[in-house]
């Protein structure tokens, strides 16, 4: 007993030790960052500070893509390698062409679950719960999934790991087993989704704002339901994959810290022997056409104090000459600084947020969408003050300092898509799969430091519609004084009643 009292007294000599100690340490910290501090100050005092306005930069240069090589496996597969050894991690992503707008009408969700049940399902050769111990215990991942038109698989792995991930990242790709009760639990989770769909303003206005443009029966439109969700079997899993995953459809592209040669050796030995399907074909692009030509359309949410605003109609493709002054038009429109900022928000102070961009797509036509989130009585001005200021760029030229910011916030912006080798090429993958040429990123670059203000006006006047402009609102009803009948006399009521209930999901 004593021994122990003996020994709790010494660790507290020695505590109350260090902490005098640290305290006088502390004491003499505090005076030396007080001395710096002054110094510094006096220093700054001695040049007076500029403001920001005045603030140079050197001009942006053009993009520098790092070291990448690209070549083709004899079965078609098309590889990017770009080493880059900064930190022990190498990732790779395919990407598929498929997507689910080539799913069929009464089997809309059928791409998502190939998607999903590709990874959760397993493989012929390991189980779901092995592969996902298999990959937690060396902190990597294989993921797979199918959007709207594309479809992706990837892993990312620690350098020393990359043989035994890659494996069965190629495994996954090549041998997926499409479990049935993996698809059962999809089916589940897709069913809670689709009953939650109404929780969220934003939601509801994005989704039905897409029908209003693309058409409720659109693939760029169309919504999983319960009944379709119903009409997807195992079967009709294994034969969407069977249409689309061939080498010949896929692009692959790793990034990280690996050797390239030892790499490609490793690329050979899990891809090489993947037989290609040499009468693929790649299918025909729905088509499209704005479904609502104009009109006002309402969602009535009686619990909401604020309403949710989209304006637009249809747009254009990326690959558009015209683009880039486009880009530079959003520049105008949008961001701290831009006119529906200044004008709608900060003055008028009638939106939480406000925008208006021309956002176009890879290969079918994108849309032009205004709008923002304002309160319920101010929904009114707020759809007016927005269109007066689409009017307005149409109608005058900008002036040569918007013109200056604009061009400036969006190279800025471009800038950004290329912080790290991962992003890059992602962008050069994309720009090949949708067939996009090799000097797009310079070309974009140097057309968007060339744009003047006659050709903001130009695209301006040629691309924005205000008389096919669709207007909608999901807001209350009471709330929303005045109401919505002093901008048209006719307003659509939507209705989003989700139709049907779950039943037995065939099997």
């Amino acid at each position: 007993m004593y021994g122990y009292q003996r020994k709790r007294r010494m660790g507290n000599h020695i505590w109350k030790f260090k902490i005098s100690r640290g305290l006088k340490f502390c004491s003499v910290l505090a005076v030396t960052f007080a001395f710096l501090l002054f110094a510094f100050n006096l220093s700054a005092l001695a040049t007076e500070a500029k403001h920001y306005t005045d603030l140079e930069f050197a001009p942006l240069g053009e993009i520098q893509l790092p070291k990448y090589e690209r070549y083709e496996l004899k079965n078609g597969m098309v590889v990017y390698l770009m080493p880059d050894s900064e930190l022990p991690l190498v990732s790779g992503t395919a990407l598929i062409r498929t997507g689910d707008r080539f799913e069929p009408g009464d089997e809309v969700g059928l791409a998502r679950l190939v998607g999903t049940v590709m990874r959760s399902g397993g493989t012929t050769k390991h189980t779901p719960d092995r592969l996902n111990e298999i990959l937690e215990q060396r902190a990597a991942s294989v993921e797979t999934g199918i959007g709207g038109t594309s479809g992706s698989a990837s892993f990312n792995s620690l350098t020393e790991d990359t043989e035994t991930v890659f494996e069965l990242f190629a495994e996954v790709l090549q041998e997926p087993a499409f479990l049935q009760e993996k698809l059962d639990l999809a089916k589940t989770q897709l069913r809670g989704s689709i009953a939650r769909r109404n929780d969220d303003p934003g939601s509801i206005a994005s989704r039905e704002f897409r029908k209003l443009i693309y058409g409720d029966s659109s693939p760029y439109g169309r919504t999983v339901e319960y009944a379709t969700l119903d009409n997807i079997s195992r079967p009709d899993l294994v034969n969407f994959y069977q249409k689309y995953y061939y080498p010949n459809n896929i692009i692959l592209g790793i990034e990280g810290d690996f050797d390239p040669q030892k790499m490609k050796s490793l690329i050979e030995k899990n891809f090489g022997n993947w037989k290609a399907n040499p009468k693929l074909t790649k299918p025909a692009l729905p088509q499209v056409q704005q479904a609502k030509g104009s009109g006002l359309f309402f969602v009535d949410q009686p619990q909401l104090t604020q309403s949710n605003v989209l304006i637009g109609h249809l747009g254009g493709e990326f690959n558009s000459p015209d683009y880039p002054a486009l880009d530079v038009m959003n520049g105008v429109l949008n961001g701290f600084g831009g006119r529906l900022f200044n004008e709608v928000r900060s003055r008028q102070g009638l939106a939480y947020s406000v925008y208006g961009y021309w956002s176009p797509r890879y290969d079918y036509p994108g849309m032009f969408i205004a709008g923002g989130q304002t309160r319920s009585d101010a929904t009114v001005k707020f759809i007016k003050s927005v269109n007066t200021e689409i009017k307005r760029i149409k109608a005058k030229p900008i002036t040569s300092k918007e013109l200056a910011f604009a061009k400036e916030s969006t190279l800025n912006s471009f800038v950004f898509n290329f912080q790290d080798p991962a992003q890059t090429l992602s962008r050069l993958m994309r720009y090949e799969y949708y067939g996009y040429p090799q000097d797009f990123l310079s070309r974009y670059q140097k057309a968007v430091e060339a744009t003047t203000t006659a050709d903001v006006q130009r695209v301006a006047q040629k691309y924005l519609q205000p008389e096919n402009m669709v207007t909608l609102v999901v807001g209350s009803q009471n709330n929303i004084q005045p109401p919505l009948k002093q901008l048209s006399t006719q307003v659509t009521p939507i209705d989003i009643t989700i139709p049907g209930a779950p039943s037995q999901a065939k099997s």
